[in-house]
């Protein structure tokens, strides 16, 4: 008796998004599985990243990485098990990890560049912790913080967005380096999380209080580091603090990735050249090939007990519109992934 043949559903991009991304931007899509190809293979999803680049990559124009097509599967970070394969680089049971799409099912060929398909082991790390610390966020966190800001013991690290998946990291690699850490976060609850938990040294609640008196009162020696998520009007008060040949790393914006109005540039900018700073960006994937360097030592940092991680998850392909409208409304605590299927 044949197997009943599987179905497949899919998030695909139906409209380029104008501010804060509504239902009517997707087109919610069933087809059948197709059985892989030689050299292919069939992944079930398990889990979702959902990240704040995932706006960026909705929207037309030059960026890092091409953006999502009209009528295109919505592109997403997540892990899945291999129920078929056609390639010997995998077996049916490996748990992998890559670009597989906001869907149910991803059939392609084992060694497609824009998958980036990896194994995974459940006995590292809970497979939840692949998508965070061992994952995307956890890997721009790590170059991002070291290759970039290229932190010295005793300096003073700020970062922004410091309760949400790269935030937390950045924290923790930092402390690992012998620093001061300051985070800043939104309420009570996420300022707690990272300095009872994460081990950080003070947090900003910049929604109780101003984030300019809270820097005066915890980086008294001025920010030597800072590490920026959120951009906008935080971006402009760390400035204003910086110390001599401070380091800038402009991770993300996501103040400003719904804006209807152009995007809001740093107003005291003068302040790098009055400091002799740098500012620079950080894009992960151009760290892809030293990726097991950094899965390495954070997942022993995680064995050993000294760096923890977060995970918000959500149930339910069907819930990932919402889902990703937690990430701007402030609404998720810690890394957000969305669980499509039982381990």
């Amino acid at each position: 008796m044949a197997a009943p043949a599987l179905t497949n559903q899919q998030f695909r991009l139906a409209a380029r998004p104008v501010g804060l991304p509504k239902d009517s931007d997707w087109e919610f899509h069933s087809e059948p599985v197709r059985d892989p190809a030689d050299g292919e293979i069939l992944v079930q999803v398990l889990y979702l990243s959902l990240d704040p680049a995932m706006r960026g990559w909705m929207n037309e124009g030059k960026s890092y990485i091409a953006p999502v097509g009209i009528g295109e599967v919505m592109r997403a970070g997540g892990i899945g098990r291999v129920i078929a394969s056609k390639s010997p680089a995998f077996s049916a049971g490996d748990l992998v990890s890559g670009s597989v799409g906001v869907q149910r099912y991803w059939t392609g060929a084992a060694n497609d560049r824009s998958a980036a398909l990896r194994k995974i082991d459940p006995a590292v790390a809970p497979l939840p912790a692949h998508l965070n610390a061992l994952g995307m966020p956890g890997m721009t966190a790590y170059f991002g913080l070291l290759e970039v800001g290229m932190p010295k013991p005793g300096e003073t690290v700020v970062v922004s967005g410091a309760a949400g998946a790269v935030g937390q990291t950045v924290g923790q690699v930092a402390k690992h380096k012998g620093c001061r850490v300051v985070g800043i976060a939104g309420g009570k609850e996420k300022c707690d999380f990272v300095v009872r938990e994460l081990g950080f040294d003070a947090c900003i609640d910049y929604k109780n209080g101003t984030v300019k008196e809270g820097l005066k009162a915890h980086c008294p020696q001025g920010v030597d580091i800072y590490f920026d998520n959120v951009g906008g009007e935080i971006l402009d008060a760390v400035l204003a603090r910086i110390n001599l040949k401070a380091r800038i790393i402009i991770c993300g914006a996501i103040s400003q990735y719904n804006n209807t109005t152009p995007v809001k540039g740093p107003a005291n900018y003068l302040s790098l050249l009055i400091n002799r700073a740098r500012m620079e960006g950080i894009v992960v994937f151009d760290y892809a090939d030293r990726y097991s360097v950094g899965v390495s030592e954070m997942a022993r940092w995680m064995k050993e007990g000294s760096l923890k991680t977060r995970e918000d998850i959500v149930q339910g392909l069907e819930n990932f519109p919402d889902a990703l409208l937690m990430l701007f409304e402030g609404r998720n605590f810690g890394k957000l992934i969305l669980q499509v299927a039982p381990e």
